[in-house]
């Protein structure tokens, strides 16, 4: 299951954990997304996918800046490599 966020993802791991009798990662994997810092410590530590935030930031205010030193707004496409963070929650041990 990928989750949209490693929150969403902490409560359907719980939910699957106390409701169904499934077990993580034998039964079912899961992924969040954020790789918040909760996501290490969680009953099976999540799998995530962590964003490049402070390359992110900087970015934004680079922009910023920028448009603001031009006076022109201006549009550049940007891409960001995410990095997948393996856990225990797609691993079978």
């Amino acid at each position: 299951m990928f989750c949209a966020n490693d929150l969403l993802a902490v409560g359907f791991m719980q939910a699957v954990i106390m409701f169904t009798g499934l077990r993580v990662p034998e039964d079912l994997a899961i992924i969040g997304y954020d790789d918040i810092d909760y996501a290490f410590s969680t009953i099976v530590p999540l799998t995530s996918v962590r964003q490049p935030a402070d390359l992110l930031g900087r970015t934004a205010v680079e922009s910023l800046l920028a448009e603001n030193e031009s006076g022109a707004q201006s549009h550049r496409d940007e891409k960001f490599t995410p990095e997948l963070i393996v856990r225990q929650s797609t691993r079978t041990v």
